[in-house]
């Protein structure tokens, strides 16, 4: 294949792209950065009600705070699953996924393109819900680069796990089937609610394997200082599995895997 036209990048299809699927949800706050706030509060709320002043502290810091930033990352992964896998599923179902597929973009395009909508909703949910949290709680952040580049990687790999679910998915129900058998119990079940000093071994061991524990451990680290993990083994582990999952992606564009006609 020769060179295109307009080089090696084609930077304004990127840059249109992306700005379409930040738009998407940025011209529906109220139900993508709006909600979330509520969803964390609630759960804050609930919690501290359900728990109460007199539960022990957890890593040294009361059990809310050490709560705060497992919500926070959940909060973040599950929009940024959102973001990715509802554009291209919604195309797929309306038969316009052909307009996304048409243009002079490459596969790493596309892969960009999308990622960066789920990425900038990440990023945009996790400062609307940390600011009001860490102040009402009376929190600073221990480790603010720490807790940044988790907050970017969990928003970058769940993005790319969303493309893999819409590709994969060929109607609403089995996009919920992916949503309800897989993100959400990788989310619930990854140290968000608790340490994993407190599950038997075995369960411990299994964990360890799950990536959203090390992203949810990375961000808790970042900002109250405290982690079960490395927050060096939670980076490279949170690196690789991005990469793995954005090397799919990207086989599945450039082979239209699910997606061409």
């Amino acid at each position: 294949m020769g060179a295109r036209r307009f080089g090696r990048v084609n930077w304004l299809g990127l840059w249109t792209l992306s700005q379409r699927e930040i738009m998407r949800f940025v011209v529906v706050w109220s139900q993508t950065l709006a909600a979330p706030l509520a969803t964390a509060a609630l759960f804050l709320g609930v919690f501290a009600l359900a728990i109460g002043p007199d539960r022990e502290t957890v890593m040294g810091v009361p059990f809310i705070q050490f709560l705060a930033p497992g919500i926070l990352m959940m909060t973040v992964i599950q929009n940024a699953f959102a973001n990715t896998s509802s554009s291209i599923l919604i195309s797929k179902v309306q038969g316009n996924i052909v307009d996304t597929l048409m243009p002079p973009l490459s596969p790493l395009e596309l892969l960009l393109g999308y990622t960066a909508g789920g990425v900038v909703r990440g990023l945009l949910v996790a400062l609307l819900v940390a600011g009001p949290m860490l102040a009402v709680l009376g929190m600073g952040v221990a480790h603010p680069v720490w807790a940044l580049v988790f907050v970017m990687l969990g928003s970058a790999f769940l993005s790319a796990l969303g493309i893999v679910a819409a590709i994969f998915a060929n109607k609403f129900d089995q996009m919920a089937a992916i949503t309800n058998f897989i993100v959400t119990p990788l989310s619930f079940l990854s140290g968000t609610f608790y340490s994993i000093e407190r599950l038997p071994p075995a369960m411990q061991t299994v964990t360890h394997f799950n990536p959203v524990f090390y992203l949810i451990d990375g961000v808790r680290y970042g900002i109250i200082g405290q982690s079960d993990s490395s927050p060096w083994l939670g980076l490279a582990v949170c690196s690789a599995s991005t990469a793995a999952v954005m090397g799919l992606c990207w086989y599945w564009f450039r082979t239209g895997y699910r997606m061409k006609p």
